[in-house]
C-alpha cells in the first residue's frame, strides 16, 4: 500500500471534506436511483431534519456532486440529482457497506 503524507490537501482529507459528516453519504446513496425532490429524499432519510437536510444538498451542490434542477413552475418544483463526479461516490459507498457488514460479523 502507498504511503499517504497527511498534509493540507491530501486525498483522504479531501474526500471526508466533500463527503464526510453524518448525512452526505446517505443523501448520495438515496440519489443513486433517480432524482429526486427535496420532500422524497426527507421521507427517504427520516432522521434529518428539513434544515440540514437543506443545508448539506448545499454543500453537494457547491462541490458538483449533485446538481439541483429548478423547472420553473407555480409552485416551485425543484429535483436533486447525482452529477457524473458524484456518481463516482458509490463504489466507496459500496466498499464502506461491505466493510461495516464484515466488521458486524467479526464483532457479533
Amino acid at each position: 500500500m502507498e504511503t499517504i503524507k497527511v498534509e493540507a490537501r491530501c486525498p483522504i482529507r479531501t474526500t471526508l471534506e466533500l463527503v464526510g459528516g453524518k448525512w452526505k453519504l446517505l443523501i448520495i446513496y438515496q440519489l443513486f436511483e433517480k432524482p429526486l425532490r427535496l420532500s422524497e429524499l426527507k421521507r427517504q432519510i427520516p432522521d434529518i431534519s428539513e434544515k440540514m437536510l437543506i443545508q448539506e444538498l448545499k454543500n453537494l451542490i457547491d462541490s458538483k456532486l449533485v446538481e439541483r434542477k429548478n423547472f420553473g413552475e407555480v409552485p416551485p418544483r425543484v429535483e436533486y440529482s447525482l452529477s457524473e463526479i458524484g456518481r463516482k461516490v458509490m463504489p466507496l459507498i459500496a466498499e464502506m457497506r461491505s466493510y461495516a457488514q464484515e466488521y458486524e460479523n467479526q464483532i457479533m
